[in-house]
């Protein structure tokens, strides 16, 4: 089984940033594509990023575009998520997923292996 941890989470201020890690354990990262998910309270989950398995192609939901990046440093089996501009509306618990296909793509079914999620609080 897949085990991945997510750290990084927070309170920062709306215009701060941050960076979120997902750290992939028993399983070599580059054999998988990696998504990030969010789910803000009473909503559902949604996603965010994603990073795919060789010759990185990636791909961001609109509401993140120009302001998250998403990378891999597959040495050190992790994956990023570059948070910047945050506004109070990305408040939410964030995941990261594994997707065993060759590409990625915003869909949570793809996704075989979830983290246990990182808390992010965007307020003044």
């Amino acid at each position: 089984q897949v085990h991945l941890v997510e750290s990084g989470g927070g309170l920062v201020q709306p215009g701060g940033s941050l960076r979120l890690s997902c750290v992939a354990s028993r399983f070599t990262l580059d054999h998988y594509a990696i998504g990030w998910f969010r789910q803000a309270p009473g909503k559902e989950r949604e996603a965010v990023s994603c990073i795919s398995r060789i010759d990185p192609n990636v791909h961001y939901a609109d509401s993140v575009k120009g302001r998250f990046t998403v990378s891999r440093d597959n040495a050190e089996n992790t994956v990023y998520l570059q948070m910047n501009s945050l506004k109070p509306e990305d408040t939410a618990v964030y995941y990261c997923a594994a997707d065993p296909t060759l590409t990625c793509a915003l869909t949570l079914g793809r996704y075989t292996d979830w983290g246990q999620g990182t808390q992010v609080t965007v307020s003044s």
